[in-house]
């Protein structure tokens, strides 16, 4: 069975269509140790749902880690982590973040509790239920 995760980024640095124009990208630049240990955790065909952080707030869809556990090449140290993804499927009604802490079910999603992790571990009861508010 997959895990599920949430990943971050800041549209106007990498956006859901900048991920479909490359078809298959690098989720590097990650500098937080909690996260770090999250990517070092996914496993090829592992989920994750794609938020685009500060502006929309808002998971827009699904990726899929085709790549796992490699060095970011960013980082110069040689201690930070990256994943490689691509893009599965665009939700046709984003979920936004005042949705999701509207719904007393996710109040102990990670994306909820710790709002400033960048690559977040979510639980299969919540990947099911914010897969279908994203239905509309």
């Amino acid at each position: 069975m997959p895990n599920y995760w949430l990943m971050k980024s800041e549209p106007f640095k990498y956006s859901w269509d900048d991920l479909v124009a490359e078809k298959e990208g690098v989720w590097d630049g990650v500098r937080n140790y909690a996260a770090r240990l999250n990517l070092r955790a996914m496993k090829v065909g592992d989920e994750a749902f794609f938020y685009h952080s500060r502006e929309g707030l808002e998971i827009v869809g699904i990726v899929e880690i085709s790549v796992a556990d490699i060095l970011d090449p960013t980082d110069e140290t040689g201690k930070w982590a990256a994943v490689k993804v691509k893009p599965k499927r665009k939700f046709d009604h984003p979920v936004t973040l005042k949705q999701i802490k509207a719904e007393p079910r996710l109040a102990d999603c990670e994306l909820v509790r710790q709002s400033r992790l960048s690559v977040a571990k979510i639980k299969p009861d919540e990947w099911e239920l914010i897969c279908k508010m994203a239905e509309g």
